[in-house]
């Protein structure tokens, strides 16, 4: 059997962080098998909630994180349209089948009941029991023209059963089960009967999605059963949370892939990240390129638990990325931020090497590098420094002394200005952090930095640098 999967997102905007995991799983599955091939579907029959663009976004997306798809909308495939709004008619086809197979049956309702149809058609007042209809009867009011929708029937007794490659054998009364719309008055599918006959007929045979699907898949088994079609392996995953009680939610003002990659995250550390929100390698391994991925994960290290999405351990996975870029793709990443929040002319390829070994995510940048343009107000009280072992006192006179050393240099590079100031703390019977410590506040008026004194002295130049400390020896006096 060669493996086929799909990743079906209905075009509603961004990527839901959620939705790009279930997208990277499905991908890897896809890519554990040589021939394996790994499909792109648009699910918009929700014309509702249809967002303008929102279809680029998918592409863009999937393309920018390096999860390629062989078939889909944009470059076709042998099971197309990829799109369900140009499937509608099939989806009519196979839902009048399916009544004449006894796997569902019409519902009618007035015409002013069917023009202020809600979602889903839950809302609309369905004549009762409308299934007891005979189909002759049936057939001949949709010949008529009244309105309808199509719904499943679910008339077994006992358990459904079904093996989940996560969760193993489920079992689920099918009293729990409601007899759900198919079709709806105005033609087009609901997801519980577009995706049964997508995955179908695109010869899907492994569905990844998140676990609040698991009670609504006996529904979906009872379509194949009345088809005659054999169901695909179920693969559900447990949602990413936001903390123990909520999801990840747009709405609660969550980040989403787009906003993430705005703040300065890198695709491939998302994606790494991402990767173990539910699985694990089965050692301690953190970091895996996406090449890396495909050759070592496995359904079988799948989480039941719900994975927390945690930001800092995200964070600091993007740190571990960005040390890694040669310097010119940091100076790639970096200079938008650079150019966009700096006014003073600095070497940014010196900048840049200040801040690659230090920086976490590119959106810092601009609160990190500020105050090359302007010593921000500050506190005397930052010159006290117990590990340091400086006070205000001792601050102003290794500034003094600072200041006498560093008129006379003619070599304004980072090297010499550390071996001077070095020399110059030896000289006065001092640790070199009682000079370099106040000589960085006096420069950037900040307890933290992406670079030590004499880095920043050289971005702003020596010119700059006395003036800044001659003004902090003031503000000390």
């Amino acid at each position: 059997m060669k493996i086929r999967t799909r990743f079906a997102p209905s075009p509603t905007g961004y990527m839901h962080i959620g939705n790009l995991r279930t997208a990277l799983y499905e991908y890897l599955i896809a890519k554990a098998d040589a021939e394996g091939k790994f499909i792109l579907r648009i699910e918009d029959t929700d014309q509702k909630r249809y967002v303008e663009g929102a279809t680029e976004i998918i592409y863009k997306t999937l393309k920018r994180v390096g999860m390629n798809w062989d078939e889909g909308p944009d470059i076709g495939g042998d099971f197309g349209p990829y799109v369900q709004s140009e499937r509608k008619t099939l989806y009519a086809e196979y839902a009048h089948k399916l009544v004449e197979l006894g796997g569902a049956h019409y519902c009618f309702c007035s015409k002013e009941e069917a023009d202020e149809e809600k979602d889903e058609e839950q809302n609309i007042k369905f004549e009762d029991p409308c299934k007891k209809l005979s189909l002759e009867d049936a057939k001949r009011r949709v010949a008529a023209g009244e309105p309808y929708v199509i719904r499943q029937t679910i008339n077994k007794q006992g358990k459904s059963k079904y093996h989940d490659e996560v969760y193993g054998d489920i079992e689920i009364d099918y009293d729990e089960l409601d007899e759900g719309v198919l079709l709806k008055s105005d033609g087009f599918p609901t997801y519980n009967f577009a995706n049964v006959v997508d995955d179908h007929l695109m010869e899907i045979t492994h569905v990844v999605r998140g676990n609040e699907y698991i009670s609504s898949t006996p529904k979906y088994n009872l379509i194949y059963e009345s088809f005659g079609w054999t169901p695909p392996h179920y693969v559900h995953v447990p949602p990413v949370m936001k903390d123990a009680q909520h999801k990840l939610s747009k709405r609660n003002g969550d980040a989403s892939f787009q906003d993430l990659v705005a703040k300065g995250y890198l695709p491939e550390a998302i994606i790494n990240y991402i990767a173990l929100l539910g699985w694990n390698p089965g050692n301690d391994e953190e970091i895996f390129s996406l090449d890396e991925l495909k050759k070592i994960f496995s359904v079988e290290r799948l989480n039941r638990s719900p994975a927390i999405f945690d930001i800092v351990k995200l964070t600091w996975m993007n740190g571990q990325y960005i040390r890694k870029l040669s310097e010119a793709e940091f100076l790639d990443y970096a200079r938008p931020y650079i150019e966009g929040s700096l006014k003073r002319k600095v070497d940014i390829q010196d900048l840049c090497r200040v801040l690659q070994p230090r920086l976490e995510t590119f959106g810092d940048i601009p609160n990190q590098i500020d105050f090359l343009d302007e010593v921000p107000n500050y506190d005397n009280e930052l010159y006290v420094n117990k590990k340091m072992k400086t006070d205000e006192a001792m601050s102003k006179t290794a500034l003094e002394l600072s200041l006498s050393r560093l008129e006379t240099v003619s070599d304004w590079s980072n090297d010499n200005l550390f071996a001077e100031l070095k020399a110059l703390a030896e000289e006065n019977g001092m640790k070199n952090g009682q000079i370099m410590y106040p000589v960085r506040i006096a420069l950037s008026g900040k307890a933290a930095t992406p670079g030590g004194a004499t880095e920043i002295a050289v971005l702003i130049g020596k010119a700059e640098t006395l003036q800044r400390i001659k003004t902090a020896i003031e503000k000390l006096s």
